[in-house]
């Protein structure tokens, strides 16, 4: 026998809340109003130059004057140009070479500093070349490596009778290189610690009681926990390693000019074209540069995020 309060119960009808409250319609009215400043600032500090920029692109500009319509010339010249090959080249061995340098020397300090006593001390060293500026770095590279600098003078103390020529022309690029490679390596050392501190412990254990080495334990549970973390890193240093201008300038060329076309990548092409250290500047050129970096970005992103796109997984 059903009970009063049943049966007021069944025979209420349901009711459906069709709509939103009047606060909260007030507050996606007010949505519009608190983006628009932040979107002006946006497309203007944003949209506006990236269209400028692709618009001059197809033009020969000097700066000053009219504009004289180009089409694609700007782009199948700077193609053409032995110079942008090989800045093309040099902006490569930065992504590929640097980049595989700096994630090997990362994984290997993360998975040697895992257990490691004074943990934390040993992550701020590592890190404290990315608190400098990438400019004093680049200027304090330059002193230490100077045939009268700092490595030099260690190597003839040790009694090395011919220290080698680390800023010599045949040489400069891969000094560039480690430079680079020191100063990034700190940075993506701590992000990948980070990740691992995450990680449970269990998972460790029960791989040691299985009797899975450390190499093992890395490989099978830190990497493919850690593996969404690493994607994002991998992106990020691809859109830093295509931009990469200040440490080239500054380490590799002298005072009030530009380093030797050898030694120059994208963004170095794009400036030397937009600020020449003799010459007419153009542009074009410059903007062609700028744009084509900014599609190998957008196309290098989009790869990398595809690769990098898999489900975690721990199998030892």
């Amino acid at each position: 026998m059903a009970t009063p309060v049943l049966e007021r119960t069944a025979a209420r009808p349901a009711v459906r809340v069709e709509g939103i409250g009047p606060f909260e319609a007030a507050r996606r009215r007010m949505i519009g109003p608190f983006l628009l400043p932040a979107l002006l600032v946006y497309a203007l500090v944003m949209i506006v130059p990236s269209v400028f920029t692709v618009w001059i692109s197809f033009n020969d500009w000097a700066g000053a004057g009219p504009m004289e319509w180009a089409g694609l010339g700007n782009y199948t010249e700077m193609i053409a140009d032995p110079v942008f090959g090989q800045s093309f080249v040099n902006t490569m061995k930065i992504l590929f070479g640097v980049g595989g340098a700096v994630f090997l020397i990362s994984f290997v300090l993360t998975m040697l500093l895992q257990d490691m006593v004074g943990r934390k001390f040993v992550r701020a060293v590592v890190f404290f070349p990315s608190l400098v500026p990438g400019l004093v770095i680049a200027i304090l590279w330059g002193f230490m490596l100077d045939p009268d600098g700092l490595a030099n003078s260690v190597l003839e103390a040790l009694g090395v009778a011919e220290p080698p020529l680390w800023l010599a022309p045949e040489n400069m690029f891969t000094t560039v290189m480690a430079g680079m490679t020191w100063l990034a390596a700190g940075t993506y050392t701590v992000i990948f610690m980070a990740a691992a501190d995450r990680i449970p412990r269990a998972f460790y254990e029960a791989a040691e009681l299985d009797g899975a080495s450390a190499v093992r334990r890395f490989w099978h549970i830190t990497m493919p926990l850690m593996w969404d973390v690493i994607g994002v890193c991998a992106v990020l240093w691809a859109i830093g390693a295509l931009k990469t201008f200040e440490f080239v300038l500054v380490f590799a060329g002298a005072t009030g000019s530009l380093p030797p076309t050898g030694l120059w990548t994208f963004s170095v092409y794009a400036y030397a074209g937009a600020f020449p250290s003799d010459g007419v500047p153009r542009y074009g050129i410059a903007s062609a540069a700028a744009v084509l970096t900014m599609v190998l970005t957008v196309v290098l992103t989009l790869l990398v995020r595809r690769v990098m796109g898999r489900r975690e997984r721990t199998d030892y």
